[in-house]
């Protein structure tokens, strides 16, 4: 393994053909961005995001760079996998329309994804996604779903409930969070499935900066994420069903830095899982250019109208000084080729044990598969760990777990 740094997902291979990287599989080398997010893309099928020969499919179609042509095929798609879903449940055919609806959310995220914040098409294409993800987990058992959060007067924090499928009248949860662009109906491929499997009910919330919250309510970031994961908490304790004891949190990529923020100053969180670590956010991303990749996320999550106006709000956004608040456990689940830096994770390791935090690092390697950012090369790999990890830290035995109440529709 080696800290490949920041920026180095923008570097183009000297192979440009189609290949495989101990991150995964490469396919537009000249268009780096694109290749990240097809590969993103290509990993959540097998969490049910899609089917392989469908986002080959479109990736044969899509013109590399071209971001026009990046979502109409992702949309193809969508549509294709919608229609089909609606056909299915009218014909009674409810595990294939759940199928498909789950494959059509995953690919309007990806519609949705290089659209600028002004768009007219990005809303209904978001709400189209959400739409998918409500009548999947409508069919759940028992059904998952959407909750308005109280956040802020009229401007509520978006959310998907599901309660774990097995017998206990209280149980424990986890609050399933995303970061710069990963949102609540990408929980699922990336954390919430593996949760549920072992026991334990999930709240997938799109907290200030992200989702539905930053598209309908225009709620952007805050580095404070105790305050409004104390809301989602306030909202978890109004539940008959929830064991307000095991209540963990688990951030991915920049929802790493929020997890662990949270945890330093909301003691009602009973564990903290950074699916992705970040030391300090001005590390990563403070001076980028206008028209580095990730900006218009950036501008649009932090409700800056440049890079440089960015750069002065990221400035809070800093474990450094916070960790010694900590009391929980805590976990760091880090990609071995991450972008946000494997010296970001050890040094954020390493503070939180200096103050003796009880802390876990975890590195993926490339071997093992699951060394990209997020183990979006292969989500699996990281679902099972994070969620295997939480399971021991709630004592959970899965062997005993399993014998009372599993559902195949998880």
């Amino acid at each position: 393994m080696v800290d490949i740094g920041d920026g180095a997902i923008e570097k183009i291979t000297e192979n440009r053909n189609a290949h495989y990287q101990p991150y995964g599989w490469h396919h537009w080398p000249e268009s780096p961005w694109f290749a990240y997010q097809f590969r993103r893309g290509l990993g959540e099928t097998q969490e049910g995001g899609g089917s392989v020969s469908e986002v080959f499919m479109a990736a044969s179609k899509i013109i590399p760079g071209d971001e026009e042509s990046w979502h109409k095929e992702w949309q193809a798609i969508g549509d294709f996998n919608w229609n089909r879903g609606v056909d299915e449940e009218k014909a009674g055919h409810i595990r294939t329309a759940m199928n498909c609806y789950l494959r059509a959310a995953d690919y309007y995220r990806q519609a949705e994804f290089f659209l600028q914040p002004d768009d007219p098409r990005r809303l209904p294409t978001f709400e189209k996604m959400e739409a998918c993800s409500k009548k999947f987990l409508s069919y759940l058992n028992p059904p998952g779903f959407a909750v308005d959060i109280p956040y802020e007067d009229g401007k509520p924090i978006c959310g998907y409930f599901v309660r774990a499928p097995f017998p206990g009248k209280k149980l424990p949860v986890l609050i399933c969070m995303g970061g710069l662009d990963s949102i609540k109906d990408e929980m699922w491929f990336m954390q919430a499935h593996g949760a549920l499997q072992r026991g334990i009910s999930v709240l997938m919330i799109d907290g200030p900066g992200q989702g539905g919250t930053l598209r309908r309510h225009k709620v952007y970031t805050r580095h404070d994420s105790e305050v409004p994961i104390g809301k989602v908490i306030d909202w978890l304790e109004t539940r008959d069903d929830v064991d307000t004891k095991r209540i963990a949190l688990c951030g991915s990529s920049f929802g790493g830095y929020y997890a662990a923020r949270a945890g330093c100053y909301e003691p009602r969180l009973a564990a903290v899982i950074s699916h992705g670590a970040i030391w300090d956010v001005s590390e990563l991303w403070a001076g980028k250019p206008d028209d580095f990749g990730l900006a218009m996320h950036i501008r649009f999550v932090f409700g800056a109208k440049t890079m440089a106006e960015a750069s002065e709000m990221m400035k809070p956004f800093t474990l450094e000084g916070h960790l010694k608040n900590m009391k929980c456990p805590y976990l760091i689940l880090h990609g071995g080729y991450d972008v946000l830096t494997m010296s970001a994770a050890t040094k954020t390791y390493e503070s939180a044990k200096a103050n003796g935090v009880d802390v876990t690092l975890r590195f993926i390697t490339p071997e093992e598969t699951g060394a990209e950012h997020c183990q979006h090369d292969n989500p699996t790999i990281g679902q099972e760990m994070l969620a295997d990890w939480l399971a021991d830290k709630f004592g959970i035995d899965q062997r005993e777990l399993l014998k009372t109440g599993w559902n195949p529709l998880i």
